[in-house]
C-alpha cells in the first residue's frame, strides 16, 4: 500500500489515505490548465507560470513512475494554442527544448522513456530537434512512457484517421465493413501505446470541466477527476489524490457489473 496524508481544507485535520497498489491506473492524462492564472495570481508575466509548469512536469513524471503507472500523457500544446500571443508561443516552443535538455538525464536515471504525439512536423526546427533526441535518448528505457501532447488536436486526429482509412478502402486492401473500433485505433497516435493506449484516468487542473479537443476518441471510459489546484501547484500528494479518487470509482464500461465485494 501506498500511504500520504490528506488535509482538510475546512477544519484542517490530516487524514491518513492508503492507496491499493493493485489498483494504480495504468494510463493516466493529464491537461495541465492554470499556468497563466497561477502567475496573474502572483503578479507575475504569463511566461512565469509556463517556467514553472515545467517543473511540475518533472515532478510529477518522477512520482506517477514510483507509483506504477505505466503510460503519463500530458497534454502541452494544442493545435488552438497557435492563436495565443507571439511572444507567448515562442516561449512555449522553447520550453522542450529546455525540458529535455535538463531533464533526460533524471528520465534515463528513473527508466522513463519519452513518446510525442501531434503534428510534429509543424513545429519549428529546434522544437522538433529536442523531441527527436529526447525520443532517441531514452528509447532503450523500459519503465513509464512520459507522452507528450504536443501540436494535437483530438478532432485533428481523428480527421487524419478517417483519411488514411479513407484511402485504403480507395486502394481496396480495405472494406468499409471491416471498419471498427480496432481499424479506428490502429490509425490514432496512440496506436504503439497497444493495450495502454486509452486513458484509465483523466485529471483536469485549475476548475475547468471540458475536454478542450484532447483524446476525444481514447476518453471514451476514462474516470474524470477535477481539481482546483493550478498545474504549477500540483505536486505528488495531488497525484495521489487524484488515483484516491479514482480507487473510489466503480467502472462498468457500459455495462451491470456486480459491485466488488468488501470484507
Amino acid at each position: 500500500m501506498f500511504s500520504f496524508s490528506k488535509k482538510d481544507q475546512v477544519t484542517g485535520e490530516v487524514a491518513e489515505r492508503q492507496l491499493d497498489e493493485q489498483n494504480i491506473p495504468a494510463h493516466i492524462a493529464i491537461i495541465m490548465d492554470g499556468n497563466g492564472r497561477w502567475a496573474q495570481q502572483r503578479h507575475l508575466p504569463r511566461i512565469a507560470g509556463h517556467k514553472q509548469g515545467m517543473n511540475t512536469v518533472k515532478t510529477v513524471a518522477k512520482a506517477a513512475s514510483h507509483l506504477g503507472v505505466k503510460v503519463l500523457t500530458l497534454y502541452a500544446f494544442s493545435t488552438e494554442n497557435w492563436k495565443r500571443p507571439t511572444a507567448e508561443v515562442n516561449y512555449l516552443m522553447k520550453l522542450p527544448v529546455d525540458f529535455f535538455g535538463t531533464f533526460v538525464p533524471d528520465l534515463i536515471k528513473n527508466n522513463i522513456r519519452v513518446k510525442v504525439m501531434g503534428y510534429t512536423d509543424q513545429l519549428p526546427a529546434a522544437t522538433q530537434k529536442a523531441v527527436r533526441d529526447a525520443i532517441a535518448d531514452t528509447a532503450d528505457c523500459t519503465g513509464m512512457v512520459l507522452n507528450f501532447a504536443l501540436n494535437y488536436g483530438g478532432r485533428a486526429e481523428i480527421v487524419t484517421a478517417v483519411q488514411k482509412l479513407a484511402q485504403q478502402v480507395q486502394a481496396g486492401t480495405l472494406t468499409p465493413d471491416e471498419i471498427d473500433d480496432a481499424a479506428i485505433d490502429q490509425q490514432l497516435m496512440t496506436q504503439d501505446l497497444g493495450e495502454l493506449r486509452d486513458p484509465d484516468l483523466l485529471i483536469r487542473t485549475s476548475g475547468e470541466e471540458r475536454l478542450s479537443n484532447f483524446m476525444l476518441w481514447q476518453v471514451a471510459y476514462s474516470e474524470f477527476v477535477f481539481t482546483q489546484q493550478h498545474w504549477p501547484d500540483f505536486d505528488q500528494t495531488a497525484l495521489e489524490e487524484a488515483i484516491y479518487e479514482y480507487q473510489q470509482r466503480h467502472r462498468r464500461y457500459g455495462g451491470l457489473a456486480p459491485e466488488p465485494t468488501t470484507k
